[in-house]
């Protein structure tokens, strides 16, 4: 994961425009609100990214932890929501010092593709021990083994033609074709897990799972599940 973590924390072009990344994050941040049960919640955004749109979140729960692996985005993230009383930055490393069981809805979207088996084996390990018993797990954006890049291509232009930068959204797809990006997932990789494997994983780590009938974000031919601690 630390290469991906690096692109993320460099000068990345991975958005077509600044309108994209907006709608990007406003779009995340409104389906992560659909999960949450209660304003008293806790909510947890497991490697958040830059979560421009973690203040609309917070409006609905009674506090967000940002997690983040990336320090310069982390620290963005401090300096732009340090106003916000509702919200707080947490590196991952700091999450294993938080109480067990304080947490009702740990959110980790567009992550588990970054990271090896073993590394989303911990992390789901750990938010295990952090969720109530009666909270929930919401993991987003999966990659099916049998969905390529064209799938990913055709979702990036049927959203930016619906919300008016498709010429935007064409360049961007020139850059990154020439662009670190696209080396670094040559040369990394990312993974990809089957419906049965994504349950098998969440159900080895300690929860009951089933796919949520859409995806978190714009790409319906991507995987979104929701887990709960198993009794």
């Amino acid at each position: 994961m630390d290469d991906w973590i690096d692109y993320y924390d460099s000068t990345h072009t991975i958005y077509a425009s600044k309108l994209h990344r907006d709608l990007h994050f406003e779009l995340i941040a409104r389906d992560i609100v659909g999960y949450i049960s209660s304003r008293d919640a806790v909510v947890l955004d497991y490697s958040c990214g830059e979560a421009l749109s973690a203040g609309l979140v917070a409006e609905s729960c009674a506090k967000l932890f940002l997690a983040e692996p990336a320090p310069g985005v982390r620290g963005r993230l401090i300096a732009r929501f340090a106003p916000n009383t509702k919200i707080r930055v947490r590196s991952l490393d700091e999450l294993r010092h938080m109480p067990e069981q304080s947490v009702d809805l740990a959110v980790m979207n567009s992550v588990a593709q970054y990271m090896t088996a073993e590394e989303l084996d911990g992390a789901l390990t750990l938010i295990k021990k952090l969720l109530k018993p009666t909270g929930r797990l919401v993991v987003g954006d999966i990659l099916h083994p049998d969905v390529g890049m064209g799938r990913d291509v055709i979702a990036l232009l049927r959203f930016a033609a619906s919300h008016g930068f498709l010429i935007d959204a064409l360049y961007g797809l020139a850059r990154t074709a020439l662009s670190d990006y696209r080396q670094l997932r040559s040369r990394v990789g990312l993974q990809r897990y089957t419906e049965a494997e994504m349950v098998k994983k969440l159900v080895t780590a300690g929860f009951s799972a089933s796919r949520a009938p859409v995806n978190i974000g714009h790409n319906p031919s991507r995987m979104t599940f929701v887990a709960r601690p198993a009794l």
